[in-house]
């Protein structure tokens, strides 16, 4: 019997940027084989044409709007940790992506909202959690944890760099207004956090600029920021998967959750309650968190410690990798 081989996914670049968080995924997913023999484009598996590979489809999916996504027979996969965001489901859920789902049913997904889309069309599908859970190779025991790092909070407010992308985005940011809340990240985030915290903290962005760098090297900065966070002291973010990696790595980590767009809001079905936690409100900046803390803000003082639900989550999925690895 020959030994199974393996492929990993790895993405196209968006509108001139990528985003490590993908990456990030693609190293939980590695985490249950050692090699692996080919790169399998997120948005083209349909042209796959070499060795017969296994294919764990964890992500969003999909940013196009064709069938091209759908892995061609040279691959078997295993879907789970799947998002299907409700701006894909015509696209998605298509003729030939419901028979694809049908054929490889039970669906693990990694929110809720993507288990209703597909019982909704008959789709046997199951809430696994993000495969980012599993990332507890990097955990460090019996470290002195040292560093803050604030990773790209409240990222969905308006943002100078997008804004100034291009004439298009300029023109509209000027008649919705969005061009004068270019602040209001750095307004919300001192209404939360005190002026000691947010100076000794170091900013990260995991989207970073594209046509820079080949698939090893985005492979490379993300297993560095994943040493980084898992030996932190705290980790504050809006990105998930900064945030769920956080978990499994055993690192104190702080949720901020400024999200009120469905387009956003659909992909944290399930997810959201297994963070320490802060909603904020987008308009004026008032929050409520899930945790104690004292003062009116939080300090760099504060001792944390992560809710352990997730747990269950991690270790059915594991369990569920390792299966379709051997």
């Amino acid at each position: 019997m020959s030994e199974k081989k393996f492929g990993i996914l790895v993405y196209e670049e968006l509108k001139g940027r990528f985003n490590i968080g993908d990456y990030i995924q693609s190293l939980a997913a590695q985490s249950f084989f050692e090699n692996y023999i080919a790169k399998i484009n997120r948005e083209k598996s349909a042209y796959y044409n070499g060795d017969d590979i296994h294919l764990i489809m964890n992500g969003w999916f999909t940013h196009t709007q064709t069938n091209e996504w759908i892995p061609s027979e040279k691959i078997k996969p295993l879907l789970i940790s799947f998002h299907l965001n409700h701006s894909s489901v015509p696209y998605m859920l298509s003729k030939e992506g419901i028979e694809f789902f049908k054929k490889n049913q039970p669906i693990g997904c990694r929110d809720e909202f993507t288990v209703n889309e597909f019982k909704k069309r008959d789709i046997d599908a199951y809430f696994s959690g993000c495969l980012t859970l599993t990332l507890d190779r990097y955990k460090k025991n019996n470290i002195k944890r040292e560093g803050i790092y604030i990773v790209d909070p409240l990222y969905d407010y308006p943002q100078k760099m997008y804004i100034m992308e291009n004439y298009k985005t300029l023109i509209k940011s000027i008649i919705n207004g969005n061009v004068f809340k270019t602040k209001k990240i750095e307004k919300h985030m001192k209404k939360i956090f005190s002026k000691e915290l947010l100076d000794q903290a170091e900013y990260i962005t995991q989207v970073l600029p594209g046509d820079k760098y080949t698939y090893e090297e985005k492979f490379k900065i993300a297993d560095s920021l994943l040493e980084k966070y898992s030996t932190a002291k705290l980790v504050i973010t809006s990105r998930i998967h900064c945030a769920l990696p956080c978990l499994a790595m055993g690192t104190p980590v702080i949720y901020i959750n400024g999200f009120d767009n469905f387009f956003d809001t659909c992909r944290f079905e399930g997810i959201l309650e297994l963070f320490n936690r802060v909603d904020v409100n987008k308009e004026t900046g008032s929050f409520i968190a899930n945790f104690e803390y004292e003062g009116e803000k939080i300090t760099s003082n504060i001792r944390i410690h992560n809710k352990d639900d997730y747990l269950i989550l991690a270790n059915k999925m594991k369990k569920i990798c390792e299966d379709f690895v051997k």
